[in-house]
């Protein structure tokens, strides 16, 4: 499959008409957006299988038991080491071993198992032709640079951070400020899309409107099911 930005002809309009409500007791009218911050894994990408492999092959290596639901979910929201912490908590020798195997990985491994959610290309192409400006706020670290390269974002997006950028990972709303700084913007110009109850505090704590992304059971100011649904709030 090509994974480079997809043509410029509109998808079929039932791409708009995914599923979106708003939380109870949100408020509905929007200032004018422009900016939109995006979350990376189950965002923007489909990572989940390649999250089971990579934690499992700790696991594995380690002498460990299989990598629990419970784990996978924690790990895919999470740093990189706050997962391991997490996965070895009670075997800090296997911990320790865990995070010396973690610097010496490729980061093109882990990688090559990712691939986009459907129609974030176009909705990214759409928001940029309408000046929105776009970032990613990420719990990831260094396969970033091979994962905008992959998938052709670089164009797409002016700022990433990531958890090496900042003091505080998510849910704390470093991350968040910084972008906003960045840009200039006011808060309630932005929206922030992610998957998880780490985004969603996140975006709380940062004072900005919180889209869930394929998650109904998370409060938020609005929750879609297509890339695509966002442009009906602009």
């Amino acid at each position: 499959m090509c994974l480079c930005p997809l043509s410029r002809k509109s998808p079929a309009i039932s791409a708009f008409s995914a599923v979106i409500y708003f939380g109870e007791n949100m408020e509905k009218g929007t200032s004018k957006i422009r900016g939109v911050i995006y979350d990376c894994d189950g965002v923007i990408l489909d990572s989940l299988e390649a999250n089971r492999w990579f934690y499992s092959s700790f696991c594995a290596a380690l002498g460990r038991e299989p990598l629990t639901e419970e784990e996978l979910r924690y790990a895919h929201s999470h740093t990189a080491r706050e997962a391991i912490h997490h996965i070895f908590r009670a075997d800090s020798e296997k911990e320790r071993l865990a995070l010396e195997r973690l610097a010496r990985m490729d980061p093109e491994e882990s990688v090559s198992r990712l691939k986009l959610e459907p129609h974030i290309l176009p909705a990214l192409e759409a928001l940029k032709a309408r000046g929105v400006r776009l970032a990613i706020s990420t719990s990831r670290t260094t396969t970033m640079g091979y994962i905008l390269k992959k998938f052709a974002l670089g164009s797409f997006f002016e700022l990433v951070v990531t958890s090496q950028d900042v003091q505080n990972p998510k849910p704390h709303p470093e991350s968040i400020e910084k972008i906003l700084q960045h840009f200039l913007l006011e808060k309630d110009e932005v929206f922030f899309v992610g998957d998880s109850e780490t985004d969603r505090r996140a975006a709380l704590a940062a004072g900005v409107k919180f889209i869930a992304y394929k998650n109904e059971e998370i409060p938020a100011f609005a929750s879609i099911q297509d890339h695509l649904a966002i442009l009906n709030f602009l």
